[in-house]
């Protein structure tokens, strides 16, 4: 498996992405991250994300390939 930004690999970023209801925006995503307790270098990540609408967890991890 590829680890993505931070040593975390794209599977841990979603985990703290767990009940997010799509579509959402970045600041959607960065929110549910911090109701799931996720660390301070996911949320990091999660600011990096492009500010677009994302319909999916494929969306998220698109994403997350541009920031690394």
């Amino acid at each position: 498996m590829a680890i993505g930004m931070g040593g975390h690999s794209p599977s841990n970023i979603l985990h703290h992405l767990k009940g997010v209801d799509f579509p959402t925006h970045k600041s959607g995503l960065l929110e549910q991250a911090q109701k799931n307790n996720a660390e301070n270098d996911i949320l990091d990540i999660i600011r990096q994300l492009p500010d677009d609408e994302y319909h999916s967890m494929a969306d998220v991890l698109k994403g997350v390939g541009r920031v690394e």
